[in-house]
């Protein structure tokens, strides 16, 4: 098996997790795929892979690898395309990861008219309220909601959310509307925690110019693990819950919710898509990432980041 072809096994294997599933899509037997990342690794002197009974991970040395492997195959099926007088048409399986809710109501509409506009390549998507490690778990392109520290990825600033505290409007009305984070000692809440525990108190800035003020804590009556359950209690009217402003957007709109202690709110949070090969990556990932970044800038659910004072990409987690 040639280098080539051996850098093609290790990236289907690195993005299937399995051997068996990485010779599935290769029309190859297992023992075959087992056989090439073997060979594999004794030409390069280095283990890429950790092997377990029921998956594959990467190593340190596999991570970079993989890095290098897909920009190499990339460039190299770009040539073959430019060579022959094709465009580079994107082509491919795409791997997609964003937080569940933002996933629902942003990702999967673009996703799907991406799409339509490109037949040839096909769509795995993880919406789930964790951090996913591209190269671990060999994905192209996440959201983050978060301020990132460096890294080798590329970062693609797209918009920003605040995190608001609502409420309905039956609830305000009955217990009174919250002026200050003082007030909240008086008022029940919804708590949400990824784990279920238990919520620290909601961080909330000075208004400017002012002082701090001192912070009261609502009675939890109810701690979940997802926003939308929580939401959903707020709009019963169960109490105050703290979201971010894109969970909330069309509550709000609708007049379900209302936004509290707005002059009180910590610094918007920014919004951004990652990936891992700059201006190496595949056509597919370019393609994705061209049509996710006009769209969501364009969301005024997302501020309107102004893509006109964007600054240019930069490497990011």
């Amino acid at each position: 098996m040639d280098r080539l072809e051996g850098m093609r096994v290790f990236v289907a294997v690195a993005e299937a997790q399995r051997f068996a599933e990485a010779a599935r899509r290769l029309r190859r037997s297992a023992p075959a795929v087992t056989r090439a990342i073997a060979a594999l690794e004794r030409r390069l002197g280095a283990r890429l892979l950790h092997r377990t009974t029921r998956s594959v991970r990467l190593t340190e040395a596999g991570q970079r690898y993989l890095v290098d492997c897909k920009r190499l195959l990339a460039e190299l099926d770009d040539a073959d395309a430019a060579a022959s007088g094709a465009a580079s048409e994107p082509r491919g399986t795409l791997a997609i990861t964003a937080p569940a809710l933002f996933g629902r109501l942003h990702v999967a509409p673009i996703v799907l008219r991406f799409l339509a506009r490109h037949p040839q390549v096909t769509v795995r998507a993880l919406f789930v309220d964790r951090v996913v490690h591209l190269l671990d778990e060999g994905f192209d392109v996440a959201v983050r909601i978060a301020h990132l520290p460096d890294s080798s990825l590329t970062g693609v600033r797209v918009g920003q959310v605040r995190r608001v505290v609502v409420a309905a409007p039956a609830y305000l009305a009955a217990r009174g509307m919250p002026r200050e984070p003082a007030d909240l000692a008086g008022h029940d809440a919804i708590g949400f925690s990824p784990d279920g525990a238990v919520v620290a108190p909601w961080p909330f800035e000075p208004r400017p110019g002012g002082r701090a003020r001192p912070l009261g804590e609502p009675r939890q009556q109810l701690v979940v693990n997802t926003a939308d359950v929580a939401i959903a209690a707020a709009v019963a009217g169960r109490g105050l819950t703290r979201a971010l402003s894109y969970q909330v957007a069309e509550d709000v709109d609708a007049g379900r919710l209302r936004i509290v202690l707005a002059d009180y709110e910590p610094p918007p949070i920014p919004v951004h898509l990652v990936y891992p090969e700059g201006r190496h990556a595949a056509a597919k990932v370019r393609a994705f990432v061209e049509l996710a970044a006009a769209e969501l800038r364009a969301h005024p659910g997302l501020a309107r980041f102004d893509a006109a004072a964007a600054p240019a990409p930069r490497r990011r987690r």
